[in-house]
């Protein structure tokens, strides 16, 4: 009577097994690769092409009875063969108006010999998303300049509220184009790098990494003394030829009231620039350019 039971067991236990076997081999006959990057630059026909890979795992495998679908929106849509790559499947999906995301999965069918006798399979992977970014970065002109450098950045969709920035601060930027923008390396520390981001209504885009490089730069005469309305002049001498876009002179003052000075930038290929600082109101401070020679340059400056 023991014996019985223990064989019928036996028998339970094998025909668990050998079916447990056949699910086992339907679900490792493919390897589903989706090749599709997480993040697609927008385009203006708003058609994103989808791709994955199928790789046959199994001998067993029926190969022309292997089928690829995706499904979108609940909706299943056939999958081409691509010639660009072996086993690759691709699909041109339009997007619908106010959408910037596509969910989907792959569904892969087919048929395989198991014991002589052919049976169906479906596997699949779950669902994945790609985000379609309306603002994208192409490239930064330069990774590296001094202080005061005008630098562009090429790409797509930027808009006026854009603000470029360092390590989270924000620079003074240019929009000139919805294909580029550029800003002016703020006076920093200098001999570092600094992380670079776009940031606005679309959100914050990484741009890249910029090396902020050491330069001097000489002022004549060194201090001001003016009465209310004079005007004197005051020139800056650069070590080596302005960049290409000029290099700005941000120049600032504790005493905002007390001198009236056009915004400096020296034009590019020209080592030096020469402008008018006229007296304001009565008072005593300091024109402060930072980050140049050993942390800044100051000049003193009197009013009377």
């Amino acid at each position: 009577m023991q014996n019985n039971r223990f064989s019928h067991a036996r028998r339970i236990f094998l025909a668990i097994s050998a079916a447990l076997g056949l699910f086992i081999l339907s679900g490792c006959q493919t390897a589903i690769t989706n090749l599709t990057p997480s993040v697609i630059p927008e385009n203006p026909s708003q058609i994103y092409t989808i791709s994955t890979r199928v790789t046959p795992q199994s001998s067993t495998m029926i190969a022309d009875t292997l089928t690829v679908r995706i499904i979108i929106d609940g909706k299943s849509f056939d999958m081409t063969k691509s010639d660009i790559g072996t086993n690759i499947y691709t699909f041109d999906y339009q997007l619908p108006p106010g959408r910037d995301e596509i969910a989907y999965y792959f569904l892969v069918n087919y048929k395989y010999l198991s014991n002589g006798i052919t049976r169906s399979a479906e596997e699949f992977i779950e669902t994945v998303h790609t985000k379609i970014v309306g603002r994208y970065v192409l490239s930064l002109e330069t990774n590296r300049g001094p202080i005061g450098a005008r630098v562009s950045i090429l790409g797509r969709g930027f808009t006026a509220q854009d603000v470029v920035t360092f390590d989270g601060t924000p620079t003074r930027t240019v929009f000139e184009s919805p294909s580029s923008v550029s800003f002016f390396v703020p006076a920093v520390d200098p001999a570092r790098n600094y992380k670079v981001d776009i940031a606005g209504d679309k959100g914050t885009s990484a741009v890249g990494t910029f090396r902020v490089d050491p330069t001097t730069l000489t002022v004549a005469p060194t201090e001001l003394s003016l009465t209310h309305g004079q005007a004197q002049a005051l020139t800056f001498t650069l070590p080596t030829p302005a960049p290409t876009g000029g290099l700005l002179l941000d120049v600032t003052t504790d005493v905002p009231d007390s001198v009236i000075m056009p915004e400096i930038i020296v034009p590019a290929g020209d080592t030096s620039i020469t402008v008018n600082v006229t007296g304001g109101k009565s008072g005593t401070g300091s024109l402060v350019l930072k980050g140049y020679g050993a942390g800044q340059v100051s000049i003193p400056v009197t009013v009377k």
